[in-house]
Formats: C-alpha cells, sequence, structure tokens
C-alpha cells in the first residue's frame, strides 16, 4: 500500500484526503515512480476546483502533474529507463488517467524526463515545467530574437521567473510586471530589466516608456481577463501577445482585432509532441550547465500537509515554486 492524494468531490483544498491504495504494477508504456518531491501548478487547483478545461470522470480522482523521484519498475515495451534512474515527470497526460501526488505513481514513459546532473529532486521539479512552458513560449511559439522586449505578468510565479531566464539566456529584455513593490527588489535581483509595479504604475504607459515608445515585441500573460487590452496596446506594431494562464477568471475578450499577433498558448502542445519535448530538453539542460537557468522554490510543504500547500499557492504570495516534500 501507497499513501495517496485523492478527492472524492469537486472543492477547495479541504477536499484533498491522503489514503492508501495498492498501486500495482505499471502497464505497457507506463514506469512506476517512488516519488521524492511534488511540485504544485495552478492547474491542479483549478481541477479540484471544478474550474480547468477538464474535469474528473470519476471519484475518488487523482491529481498532479510534476513530480521527481526514481524508477521502481519498467513497464512493457519501455525502452530508455530502468530502475534506479533518477526522472521526473512532466504534463504529459490527462489528469483524468493519471496522477502523481502520492509515495508513489505511476506514469507513461513519454512524460518522463532524466534529471538534470547535479539538482536533486527538490530543485528539479522546480525546473521542467516552468522552464518547458517558458522555452515553448518565447523560443517556439514567439521567435523573441536578441534584443527584443519581452513583457512578463505574474513575473514572480514559477513560469514568471524562468521566462526572466529563458529571456536573459537569449539576449532578449525581460519587462517584468507584479501587482505590488513587495516583490519589486526580488525580481530585479532576479534578473529583470525594469518592473512594473501595476498596483502604483499604468503598465500600458510604463511599457511604452521602456520601450522608447514602441512596445513590447513579446507578451506573455498569466492572467487574462479584460486586462488583456491594457497588454493589447503594451504590444508593439507586429508584436505578438500570448495568454497562457487565467488567474483572472473574467472574461477574456479574444481575439482583439488591433492585435496583429494574439493566441493562447497551451504547453501540451509541446510536452505531448516528443519531437519538441527532445528540443525543449537539450535547451532547458544547456541552461542548467550554462548556469543561466536557476529552478527557484519558494516553500517546501510536507505531503500530510497537502490542503495547507494548495490554500498557500492560491493565496499568490509565492516567489517561484511550491513544493511538497515526500519520504527522507
Amino acid at each position: 500500500m501507497t499513501k495517496t492524494v485523492r478527492f472524492a468531490v469537486e472543492g477547495g483544498p479541504e477536499v484533498l484526503e491522503l489514503v492508501d491504495v495498492e498501486l500495482g504494477d505499471p502497464g505497457a508504456g507506463e514506469l512506476r515512480l517512488r516519488v521524492e518531491a511534488i511540485g504544485l501548478n495552478r492547474a491542479e487547483a483549478m481541477f479540484r476546483s471544478g474550474t480547468y478545461f477538464e474535469r474528473p470522470d470519476a471519484f475518488p480522482a487523482k491529481l498532479g502533474y510534476s513530480a521527481s523521484g526514481i524508477v521502481e519498475a519498467v513497464g512493457e515495451g519501455v525502452t530508455g529507463f530502468a530502475a534506479g534512474d533518477a526522472v521526473s515527470t512532466v504534463a504529459g497526460f490527462s489528469m483524468r488517467d493519471y496522477g502523481v501526488y502520492g509515495e508513489a505513481a505511476i506514469v507513461p514513459a513519454s512524460a518522463v524526463l532524466r534529471r538534470p546532473e547535479g539538482l536533486g529532486a527538490t530543485e528539479t521539479v522546480a525546473l521542467w515545467g516552468p522552464f518547458l512552458t517558458a522555452y515553448g513560449a518565447i523560443v517556439e511559439e514567439g521567435n523573441v530574437r536578441p534584443g527584443d522586449h519581452v513583457l512578463i505578468t505574474a513575473a514572480s510565479s514559477s513560469v514568471g521567473l524562468a521566462t526572466i531566464d529563458v529571456v536573459n539566456h537569449i539576449g532578449a529584455i525581460p519587462i517584468a510586471a507584479t501587482r505590488t513593490a513587495a516583490k519589486k527588489q526580488r525580481l530585479l535581483d532576479a534578473g529583470a530589466a525594469h518592473v512594473i509595479v501595476t498596483d502604483d504604475e499604468d503598465i500600458t504607459g510604463r511599457t511604452l516608456e521602456i520601450t522608447g515608445q514602441r512596445g513590447a515585441e513579446f507578451v506573455f500573460d498569466a492572467v487574462a481577463g479584460d486586462g488583456v487590452r491594457k497588454l493589447a496596446a503594451a504590444t508593439a506594431k507586429g508584436g505578438t501577445l500570448v495568454v497562457y494562464g487565467a488567474l483572472d477568471t473574467k472574461e477574456t475578450p479574444f481575439p482583439l482585432w488591433f492585435v496583429p499577433t494574439m493566441r493562447l498558448f497551451n504547453a501540451f502542445d509541446l510536452t505531448l509532441d516528443p519531437g519538441r519535448l527532445a528540443r525543449a530538453g537539450h535547451f532547458v539542460r544547456a541552461g542548467v550547465r550554462a548556469g543561466t537557468f536557476r529552478p527557484r522554490v519558494d516553500r517546501v510543504f510536507d505531503l500530510a500537509d497537502i490542503g495547507a500547500a494548495h490554500r498557500y499557492l492560491e493565496a499568490n504570495g509565492q516567489f517561484g515554486k511550491v513544493v511538497v516534500g515526500v519520504g527522507g
């Protein structure tokens, strides 16, 4: 038996329960992992509450995309992995079918990457999800070039911080947007060239000021809602506005006729494509080796405190990844 997080009804963090289950052996194309660390994602809080793009089709439901651990068993047809390998999972599956919140998990081998040399489980679980998302949007979707200005909302999130690193890595200029002044200096220390405090400054006017009235060539938005109108006005002529999150649950005006390129970004487009995922893996590993990609962990909770971890995640006070440690 292994302890695993399940929820029997949709709702707040209080619906999460730690229960004993018989995990069994991995099937064809699957691996069984001994989980060492879990990285929390906004998508999981939305899945738990019934506001995600897909909902559980049966209860009790599984949960979780991102985990680091050790391969315990290899299913039929799986090549390239063996028991004892240190690996991490990425969001390359549906939570209707798989979930990594627990002491062990069965996952599709296609959604597993080897742990970069020199990183531990906690660091690695804060690496792959944020940096794959940043790479996919900035490099593959945005074709951002050296010297371009990149405006990043929710910049203190794990994806926001990873995006700052990726933008700097390719020689572009990161402009971080944050709601209050409390995180301004930390964002500058994290590599932001400029920080816009949206409670005190107009994001459109300040972006235009920073860019010499041209606007940002690429805008990467985690908030959505009606605020995209201001972001659109801050986008350079011929630039791109990409929405990848929905922290604002209000309706998003999409598309906006005055933005040359406005689109949604879904990391699944990358993680479910073996070729794109392989390219992304090479890019992220190169950044780790160069020392320019720094996974940032805000706080580590125990598995028994999974409800408290979700409450902390949803309070939006973190600077980096919220992680749950398992065992050890």
